[in-house]
């Protein structure tokens, strides 16, 4: 089967993946492509973000995390970090009402509180409020998120209820521990998408992924559209998901 064929008909509504994670990749390349500077590229990702987030609120999709800021891109150019800062600010002023309209609930996890800007933040804060009642989609922002970052605020947080005395070292569990995770609210993602065509994580949810589905492709995310979504729905709906059992066709 041709996968440019792929329409929502086509995916088994029993198998949809509740929780899809993506690393949105390629918007400098993008813009590279076309001579123009790199902010263009984030900027026209914001249509790859509305008609992803649409189309998986259509399918019936729960949960969809989307990698928009790593602790890593504090490295870039100052000033392209404050043309990245400025643009999620526009977009969150933009899409509030689309949010709301939609049922989507948007949250975000990483040191977004205490690493962007203070205005963006307080902003962030009160859209999340206004869509807080949204029940069709979760969407989750990972801004200045990191997932070693993740897993040693968690160990930190964890040695000291320890070191107070509020924890005994043996009653550790993966439960407990996810509980201190950024991503406690979250399951864990049965489909992770990267665009662009790199094939790496990058740092990204590294607790929960131990047993999620990649998917590649080349498309790069400003290119990107409820198409491809399909289609990485499809590819995933075709895999068996073992877990470490052994497959029932052996």
């Amino acid at each position: 089967m041709e996968t440019s064929a792929i329409t929502p008909a086509q995916l088994d509504p029993a198998r949809l993946p509740a929780h899809i994670a993506i690393i949105m990749d390629g918007n400098g390349r993008w813009a590279k492509a076309r001579n123009l500077p790199r902010i263009e590229g984030h900027r026209s990702a914001v249509q790859a973000v509305r008609d992803t987030v649409e189309a998986a609120a259509e399918l019936g999709i729960s949960f969809l995390t989307l990698y928009a800021f790593s602790t890593e891109n504090w490295q870039r150019p100052e000033e392209e970090i404050s043309a990245l800062m400025s643009l999620l600010r526009l977009m969150l002023e933009q899409e509030e009402q689309r949010l709301i309209a939609n049922g989507v609930r948007l949250q975000a996890i990483g040191a977004w509180e205490t690493m962007l800007p203070p205005t963006l933040v307080e902003h962030l804060r009160k859209v999340i409020a206004r869509t807080s009642h949204g029940e069709r989609l979760t969407l989750t922002l990972a801004l200045s998120y990191g997932g070693r970052q993740e897993i040693l605020h968690a160990a930190r947080q964890l040695a000291k209820a320890a070191q107070e005395g509020r924890l005994h070292p043996d009653s550790l569990t993966e439960a407990l521990f996810k509980s201190y995770l950024w991503t406690k609210d979250l399951p864990e993602p049965e489909l992770l998408i990267r665009t662009s065509g790199e094939q790496r994580i990058s740092n990204f949810l590294l607790w929960d992924i131990a047993y999620t589905e990649f998917y590649f492709t080349p498309v790069l995310w400003p290119d990107f559209r409820r198409q491809h979504l399909y289609e990485a729905i499809w590819a995933y709906q075709q895999r068996e998901r073992r877990f470490g059992r052994v497959s029932a066709s052996s």
